[in-house]
């Protein structure tokens, strides 16, 4: 067969071969300038930013507050819990009142939240300044999520868009990463105020971008517009069961290892006609039935809690570590987890782009073993190259996860439920970190020591390998050519574990929800 020959005589490009001329590619291309995923990546990673950024400053916010170090552990938590709460309730009012109106009111929040921080005189103004840094901060992913999943769905695209994803990916893991050395150094050259004040150039940029380049919802009908009907159409009275049961389970697991009984109490007693009340719910908030159906994505926010644990332990654990036993001043301690994050951000995106969920998800868990065994052998004495090398491995296991989860989550999450399942993906990841938090509380109650630092390595190698099995034992997991988003049958001859279709009672309840 001769060769196909152009007009100058040189062979001609196959469209049918040619990468380029890829149809899903060219949509993806075309749906997703930079003009519409810029603010939402910057959206994205002020949560992440804001968890780790305030590590490097507790200390030196103890000593301009005269309180001790243990006390500023409430501007972690607040946060924590705010996110844990917000996340999700922000995706569910996204779905129902319009992304770019949850999202820009979001950035306000998080303005007002830098401003009464960065002025803050004492404690308690901090604390709240957090809250709102949280609560509005926590509009960004869900937020995203929706958007980019409408805007595939209005390009036809049948596979994620997995350079948008993975610019989310970025946006989170990757900043969170290298929160603390840009942490370290604004609390070095500037001062821990900026640690408040950083938002407010950031959320400037944000919204200028957000309100310039992101699309309109649609208008609101006047008879959906009452309170009593977004109300009903959210689910108020299953966001506030979920959000009393959440901050009661926070406080029981922030103070371990003492049972805080009043805390149980009120999670039981607040818990148990939650669920209740969700299982006789139509379209409830919190969908207890549809994620017992929903393996494939109840398997995504248990790996993505066990994984994170052992990310933020390192940031957190090993931050504490570096400058109370090795010595290292605030900056240096942040510089050397820097290779954390700018390993995580230089995977994520070619790894999203390919669609990829059972590999990365092996190689997470494979090197937060890897690391979590470094960990062990490290002392107060040991060489910085050596604590830089931990600081990379985890960077893989950031990039893997992140990017492994997110990419399963967008293909098991029902469509008409993205918001509320982004939320939740992020409320699992907290609960992940406020764990990780907890127990670096215990192994560091008598102060930061080589024993504690290997205890708290041991914690995570066992972290680590449950998030293996739970990854290699999954036989519904996608294998390769699933998670490219072929939707090629597996090895099995059955499906890939996408998400469950919704029974046609559910889908039928949530068009009438919405209409």
């Amino acid at each position: 067969m001769s060769a196909v020959v152009g007009q100058d005589g040189a062979p001609a490009r196959d469209p049918a071969r040619d990468p380029a001329r890829d149809p899903a590619r060219d949509a993806q291309r075309t749906s997703f300038g930079r003009s519409f995923t810029s603010p939402l990546y910057v959206g994205s990673a002020l949560n992440p930013i804001n968890s780790s950024i305030i590590a490097t400053a507790l200390v030196p916010i103890a000593a301009h507050l005269h309180v001790p170090v243990g006390a500023t552990a409430v501007l972690v938590s607040s946060l924590y819990l705010a996110s844990a709460v917000a996340q999700p309730t922000a995706g569910k009012l996204a779905e129902v009142l319009g992304p770019r109106r949850i999202f820009l009111s979001g950035i306000v929040l998080v303005l007002l939240g830098g401003l009464v921080g960065g002025l803050g005189q004492n404690l308690a103004t901090l604390t709240v300044a957090r809250v709102l840094i949280g609560i509005g901060t926590s509009a960004g992913f869900p937020c995203a999520m929706v958007m980019i999943r409408r805007r595939a769905e209005q390009a036809g695209l049948e596979t994620p868009p997995g350079g948008v994803l993975g610019g989310l990916a970025i946006a989170g893991m990757a900043t969170a990463a290298i929160g603390p050395p840009i942490g370290g150094l604004l609390v070095g050259a500037a001062g821990w105020r900026w640690a408040f004040f950083i938002n407010l150039p950031v959320t400037a940029i944000a919204l200028l971008m957000a309100l310039r380049w992101l699309p309109q919802d649609p208008a609101l009908d006047r008879a959906d517009s009452t309170f009593r009907r977004i109300a009903d159409r959210i689910d108020l009275t299953g966001i506030l069961g979920f959000a009393v049961s959440m901050t009661a389970l926070v406080v029981l697991l922030m103070g371990l290892p003492r049972i805080g009984w009043t805390a149980l109490a009120v999670f039981v007693v607040v818990a148990i006609p939650t669920v209740v009340w969700e299982l006789r719910r139509p379209a409830p908030f919190f969908d207890f039935r549809e994620l017992a159906a929903n393996g494939a994505l109840a398997r995504t926010y248990l790996r993505q809690a066990l994984t994170l644990l052992g990310v933020y332990t390192v940031m957190y654990g090993m931050t504490e570590w570096m400058e109370a036993a090795h010595g290292f001043s605030t900056v240096t301690a942040g510089l050397l987890l820097l290779p954390m994050g700018a390993v995580s951000a230089l995977l994520s995106r070619p790894l999203a782009s390919r669609n990829l969920v059972r590999g990365p998800l092996v190689a997470a868990a494979l090197t937060m073993v890897l690391g979590s065994g470094g960990i062990m052998l490290l002392g107060s004495h040991s060489p910085a190259i050596a604590l830089v090398l931990v600081s990379l491995v985890f960077g893989v296991t950031s990039a893997t996860t992140t990017v492994g989860n997110q990419t399963a989550l967008y293909l098991a999450a029902p469509p008409d439920r993205i918001g509320t399942a982004s939320g939740l993906f992020r409320t699992f990841g907290y609960l992940g970190t406020i764990t990780s938090a907890v127990i670096g509380s215990i192994v560091f109650r008598h102060g930061a020591s080589d024993h504690g630092l290997h205890t708290l390595g041991l914690v995570l190698v066992a972290a680590g390998v449950a998030v293996l099995l739970l990854t290699v034992l999954d036989r519904r997991l996608m294998t390769r050519q699933a998670d490219r988003g072929t939707g090629t049958p597996n090895r099995a001859g059955t499906p890939a574990d996408h998400a469950p279709a919704a029974t046609a009672a559910q889908a039928t309840t949530r068009k009438e929800n919405h209409a």
